[in-house]
């Protein structure tokens, strides 16, 4: 069975496809691709998805339709997440979606997207012990710990790369005030967390910003999943990261990383500030980095029928 999954985020929209070995479940990744439309830029809840954001999600969705024909899938599914749930006219894109390309949308919401992104992140994991997730989008940042059978807490908290960029951080660099500003928030969000009921023999961190960093940190300048998935992000190193970081324009951060950056050069200090309050917060030692997420668990969960 051949499977494609389309997680359609604020920042980007990503594409699986996948070959499912019908006996063990096993997903074996046939392509990978990645867009960056930003569809949640200048998002506010009730608010519409810009006409021109909109043109690049039918760009991107287009390609990829083109892409799941040639592998003539038997199964496509679309995940909608943080911006979808915002978005005033995010019912009327999903009817024009289907209506032009034959595609159906499903806006998740933010407790299924913690358990979708947990499915696929602990899917290249197969120790039965306990599993901390960690999940920054660009309009939402998911927390979910269990184990592989059991999720014993998840939440979805509005702190996102994009969205939180642009509320604080306008000034290329930052400036100190505007650091603070941004940190505070993000740490007062974090503080409800419970750090005492969330004590998990490894941590996963997914998404753009952790696996950015890992390139950087093993000077990749051209994405390569095989080098990044299992590498290992550490407190301290993730530290330095912040503070390099906010001495450098976007050009700059683009010009001194390469191509595995284009696109986040602008939300990747906010996304690496995150991570940091994050693993202050629960005071948690290194962080190891995935490169599967929600288009995994998307497959997982239509597998196993359980969401």
């Amino acid at each position: 069975m051949i499977i494609a999954s389309v997680d359609i985020g604020t920042n980007t929209i990503l594409l699986l496809i996948a070959e499912i070995d019908n006996s063990s479940k096993h997903i074996k990744t046939l392509r990978d691709e990645l867009r960056i439309p930003r569809i949640g830029k200048g998002l506010l809840v009730n608010s519409s998805i810009k006409q021109e954001k909109v043109d690049l999600l039918f760009k991107s969705l287009s390609e990829y339709k083109k892409i799941i024909d040639e592998y003539s899938c038997n199964k496509v599914i679309l995940t909608a997440t943080s911006a979808f749930r915002l978005a005033s006219n995010a019912e009327e894109l999903v009817k024009i979606i289907k209506s032009e390309l034959d595609l159906d949308i499903t806006i998740v919401t933010g407790k299924d997207e913690a358990r979708l992104s947990y499915l696929g992140a602990i899917s290249s994991f197969p120790d039965e012990v306990k599993y901390l997730v960690i999940d920054i989008g660009g309009g939402s940042t998911e927390i979910i710990f269990g184990n592989r059978d059991e999720i014993n807490f998840s939440n979805s908290y509005p702190v996102g790369v994009v969205s939180l960029t642009e509320r604080f951080l306008k000034s290329q660099p930052p400036e100190e005030m505007e650091i603070k500003q941004f940190t505070d928030f993000v740490k007062e969000t974090f503080s409800e967390i419970d750090h005492n009921k969330i004590i998990a023999s490894k941590t996963i961190a997914i998404a753009g910003t952790p696996t950015t960093l890992a390139c950087i940190k093993q000077n990749i300048k051209e994405y390569d999943e095989s080098l990044i998935e299992g590498s290992i992000l550490t407190k301290p190193e993730i530290r330095i990261f912040v503070e390099l970081l906010s001495k450098l324009t976007p050009d700059e951060i683009k010009t001194k990383y390469g191509n595995v950056v284009s696109g986040r050069e602008d939300v990747l200090f906010a996304g690496t500030s995150i991570l940091h309050a994050l693993i202050e917060c629960l005071n948690i030692p290194e962080v190891i980095v995935s490169t599967k997420g929600i288009r995994y668990g998307a497959i997982i969960n239509y597998l196993t029928n359980k969401l």
